[in-house]
Formats: C-alpha cells, sequence, structure tokens
C-alpha cells in the first residue's frame, strides 16, 4: 500500500471503526458495503482535508464518487496534494 492509503485505510480502522488491527484493503467497498456510515463519512472528510490539504464538497462524499481506498486516492491525487 502507498503512504495515502496507508494513511487513510488505518485512520478508517482505529477511528472509525474502533477496530485497530483491521486490514482495509485497497479495493474494499467502504460506503457501499456499510463499512463507512453516512455519519463517519463527513469525519473520513474532515480527515481527508485536515492531512491532505484538499477540500471535498459535502455532495461529493459519496460511493458514486469514490467506494474504494485507491478511488479515495484519485480524487486525492486529482484535487491536489498539499506539499
Amino acid at each position: 500500500m502507498n503512504a495515502i492509503i496507508e494513511k487513510i485505510a488505518t485512520y478508517i480502522a482505529k477511528d472509525i471503526l474502533k477496530q485497530p488491527k483491521r486490514v482495509i484493503t485497497p479495493t474494499e467497498k467502504l460506503i457501499s458495503s456499510g463499512l463507512v456510515d453516512s455519519f463517519s463519512l463527513v469525519d473520513l472528510g474532515l480527515f481527508i482535508e485536515d492531512n491532505f490539504g484538499v477540500r471535498i464538497d459535502d455532495t461529493e462524499l459519496n460511493a458514486e464518487t469514490f467506494d474504494t481506498l485507491e478511488e479515495l486516492e484519485r480524487v486525492i491525487k486529482e484535487l491536489g496534494i498539499r506539499n
């Protein structure tokens, strides 16, 4: 796993699921599987904004925009990572 995916996977496992040893694969469905619910999605959005310096509009926080860590990484890269 690359650094972006690993950081987000660790956050989801530890802070959202409260299962720090849980391994989330880059292609595992996050939203459509129910792993990340609508309440946690807001927290995930804030985490991404704080850690990667991008702004994700609330309307983009859905399974159509991203549903896996790989798709989320693509969105972050498209929005431009703060150096």
